[in-house]
This record gives structure tokens, sequence and C-alpha cells, in this order.
């Protein structure tokens, strides 16, 4: 088994991992191990934007607020003020790469400032509408003119290393992980002082998801492994507006098409979303997408419409060009034809319990972006906070490392990777019957709306089919499919075990068995282990 040996590691190539390797480089050299393509990640498909307060009538205390308000009682405000007090400095970071946002076409320059749900103030930087793809073409070409950076492809996270699953005498601590390198089909292990998890989401747990297939949730599926805290994996943001088309596979429509005056109606024409909230379609994004799925399941429809066609068609093709091409080529004219949408799964508000400086229980590891859990979201995102999250906590990490990271050098012999004796399987026909078994259990019954026998019938079905997987990882090979079957039914079973502990609604959690709100707020938390990489 070839071992590689570098300072640093992050695992995942989103904008939180290369912010956090651009940072690190300045300390060390640093390996950036990515699953796929370097730029296919969650972030690259935001297309929304990054909140930060730069507007002179906006306010640091206003964002606040707002970002307070949408946690639904579980952001801390501590956690929620540092990482919005440093939203500009990052924003710059970005600009000093390359990135450029949108401005007035005015002779003031100023910003082009969107507005989204629940921000009380136009506050969304925005790169057209493709911000997320121009803040990573920027960290990657940043990544890769860095001679103290190493970006390698296809590099899929099997485990984290642990001194005490390798018999180090020491105090626990990560000391690398292990990878299946899919080029080359073997298991190699990557040695390193601090492990930085950045691998983003877990949408591909649900069959309908705004998420690329990356998003398996492999840091959170590795973090449980390794005996580290898990907490409010029951929030996933489901998205309220994908577009419903054949041929169109995890295909987001913005939040800022609402946010430039969309309104949401039903196949009746009915504008709906003033009945369930005085917001109407600025909702948050918990409101509106129940309230779709309550006018979805009351009517029987399979969608419902997103109607923008007040607006003409050369305001739309240059405020949404990306977007305007793409509906197009599925036949959606936004200027003039209705846009048929539907929730999708989108974001974890839970996650690796961190500080804002990445730190977690496990001395040697960092976890950040939308694999951690912060603070910052509570039990509902904010819209565009999370570029700002993994912008903010990203950098925070890499200083962080760079003030202790000496101290916790230390010679250690990590043991090749053991699978006994493992042959290659015929029977890929089993990984893929289970996979869609894991993501259909969930969609039925961990969905939007929940209750008490929808979520014991999902326990009850993942932990026979985790039992299946992990005798089918036991007698195989590892594969790319494998592991990430392995990883979404892990991930599963976190947000049954979290959605059972909370028994109310909060948030993006809703329960038809305790459809009130809790006067207390608490988070929900697993700290037990499942076991180690080599068992």
């Amino acid at each position: 088994m070839d071992t590689l040996t570098y300072d640093f590691l992050v695992i995942g190539s989103g904008s939180a991992g290369l912010t956090a390797a651009v940072e690190l480089s300045k300390h060390g050299r640093v390996l950036v191990a990515s699953k796929e393509a370097a730029e296919k990640c969650n972030s690259a498909f935001a297309q929304g934007g990054i909140a930060c307060v730069i507007d002179p009538a906006d306010s640091i205390e206003s964002h606040v607020a707002d970002t307070l308000s949408s946690g639904a009682g579980l952001s801390n405000p501590a956690v929620v003020r540092q990482v919005i007090e440093k939203g500009r400095s990052r924003i710059t970071d970005l600009e000093q790469i390359g990135v450029e946002f949108e401005k007035n076409k005015s002779e003031t320059g100023e910003y082009d400032l969107g507005q989204e749900g629940g921000h009380s103030h136009r506050r969304i930087l925005h790169a057209g509408d493709i911000t997320g793809k121009a803040m990573m073409e920027g960290l990657v070409a940043a990544a890769q003119i860095n001679e103290n950076i190493d970006v390698r492809e296809n590099l899929l996270a099997i485990d984290l290393i642990t001194t005490d699953w390798i018999g180090h005498s020491s105090s626990n601590r990560c000391v690398g992980a292990y990878f299946l390198d899919k080029t080359t089909q073997k298991i190699m292990a990557v040695q390193s002082t601090c492990t930085v998890l950045a691998t983003g989401g877990l949408g591909k747990v649900y069959p309908y998801t705004s998420n690329p297939d990356v998003a398996t949730g492999d840091g959170v599926a590795m973090a449980w492994r390794a005996g580290l805290p898990i907490r409010n994996m029951e929030f996933v943001q489901f998205h309220p507006t994908c577009l419903y088309h054949p041929q169109a596979k995890s295909f987001l429509i913005s939040e800022a098409v609402r946010g430039e005056g969309a309104k949401l109606v039903d196949l009746r024409g009915h504008a709906f979303m003033e009945d369930f909230d005085p917001r109407g379609s600025l909702a948050t994004r918990d409101v509106t997408a129940r309230a779709i799925d309550h006018v979805m399941k009351k009517h029987g429809d399979p969608y419902v419409y997103l109607d923008i066609t007040h607006r003409s068609e050369a305001y739309l093709r240059d405020r949404f060009p990306t977007l305007f091409a793409a509906c197009l080529r599925f036949g959606v004219n936004m200027a003039t034809d209705r846009i048929p949408v539907v929730p999708a799964a989108h974001y974890s508000c839970g996650g690796v319990v961190a500080n804002v400086n990445g730190t977690t229980s496990l001395p040697g590891f960092y976890a950040c972006g939308e694999v951690a859990s912060t603070g910052l979201h509570g039990a509902n995102r904010l819209a565009s906070n999370s570029l700002l999250e993994a912008l903010v906590c990203g950098h925070a990490a890499a200083v962080e490392i760079s003030k202790t990271w000496t101290a916790l050098k230390n010679e250690v012999v990590l043991p090749p990777w053991k699978f006994g004796d493992a042959v290659l399987s015929d029977e890929a026909v089993v990984v893929e019957h289970d996979w869609n078994e894991v993501r259909t259990v969930m969609w039925d019954y961990v969905g939007i709306v929940r209750s008490d026998l929808r979520l014991a019938r999902a326990r009850s079905r993942i932990r026979i089919l985790r039992e299946e997987i992990k005798l089918y990882y036991d007698a195989y090979l590892v594969t790319a499919d494998l592991l990430a079957l392995r990883n979404i039914a892990d991930v599963a079973e976190l947000i049954i075990r979290s959605a059972e502990q909370r028994k109310e609604s909060r948030g993006l959690h809703y329960m038809t068995d305790y459809p009130e709100t809790a006067e207390t707020a608490a988070d929900t938390l697993i700290q037990d282990q499942p076991g180690g990489p080599l068992t």
C-alpha cells in the first residue's frame, strides 16, 4: 500500500476546503483530496450568491437577527456574529484572486445586491446567476498555481486514521486517512499532522436533490465511524424549487428568482404562499417547502409553478443568463411560461460538531463547511449563508491550525489497509438495489413531513440494509459504489435517529405527532461509535 505524507490533508475541494488549503499553504505542504474533478462540488452549483453586509442601509445587527430568526432558536448567537462579521474580509480575498461580483450599471459602481427569502435587506453578492461556479474557478486556479498545494482528483476517502485504531500509545488524535484511488482502483494512505474535513453535503441520501452525485455524506459518516459527536442531523433543508422535468437532473431554480418577484402558484393558478405566511413567496425555505408539499398532496399534483412572467425577457436574460438559457433547453421560456417546480433535498444544517475555527473533539482533526455543525444555521439555514460559512470557517480553521500544528507532530507508522480475503464482486445489482432502497425509504418516511410511525419504519428498514451492506463490505473488495452506499446508509441512520429524538416541530423538522414547537430549544446529539475503519 502506498503512503503519502503531507503536513496538511484537506478532504474535499469545495469552497471551504480550498479556502483552508490556500491559507494552510503559507505554513507547509497541503494535499487536497478530491473525490472527482476538483470543481465538482455543491459550491459550484450555488446559483444565488454570498450573504454579506455591504449596503450602508444594512447592518451586522440586521443580518444577525435574520439568521437567528431563520435558525428557530437553535443558532448560536456568538457563532452567528463571528461568521457575519468576518464576511467582508473573505469577499475581499475572493476579489483578490479574480472573482468578480456584479456591479450596478451606474457610475457609482456599487455592488448589485440581491434579496432572498428570510433576508430583510438586499445583501446577496452574486456573479450573474453562477456565483458558486465563478467562486470555484477562482479558488481552483489559486490552488493549482500554488507550489505548496497538490490537488489530486479521483481520491475517495474511506475512513479517518486515528492513533487509537492503530494501537499507538499516545493520546488519540487523527493522523490521516485511507483512500480509494479510483483511477488505479488501489487503496492508499495519506499521513498528515492535521486533517481538514470539508466534504460537503449529503443530498444523494434522497432520490430528489439539487446536489451533485458526489454529495453522499461521506464526511459525516467517516467522522461518526471515528467516534466524533454528530449534531442536529434531522434538519435537512429541502429547496422549494427544483425544475420538474424528466430530463432535468438536479436542476435548481435559484431562490434569487423569488427575490426578483416570482410567485408560487398551483396548477389552478392560485398564488398560494400568502395562505401560509405573510411574507408570501419570500418566506424561508422550510415554510415554502412545506407549503408546496401540502398543496401537491392536497390536490394530488406532481408539481407547482414558479411564475415570473411579469418580468421582461430582456431583464430575465440579463439577470439570470445561465438559468434562462438552461430553462429554454427544457422548453421553458421564463418570460412567457410558468416554471414547473418541486422541492428537493438541498442542504444539511447538522453535521460534525465543530467550532467556527474548525476544531473538533479529536486533536489534529478539523471540520468546516456543510459537513460541520458550528451553530450558525440552527434549525434552518438562511439563504446564501452557506457560502459565507464555508469561506469564513475554512479560513478560520487554517489560521487555528497554523498556531498549533507543530505541537502535534509525531512519527506514526500507518498500518496497511486490511480487507481480509476479500474478492471482487460480480453482484453490482445488489449494490444498486440497496442504493435505491435507502434513498426511497428516506424520501417516503423521512422527508419534508414526518411522523413517529414513518420514522420507526425507516429505522427498521435502514438497519437491515446496513447489516446487509456490512456483510457485503466485509466479503468483497471495496469499490466506489460500495463506499458511497455504506456512507448514505450510515447517514440515513443518523438522520432518522436524530429525528426520533426531537419530539417537536422546529425549523426544517416537521412532525405530525408533535406539531408544536417546544418552549426550550435543545440540540440533538449522537455520540456512539459504530465501528472502526479496519473492521
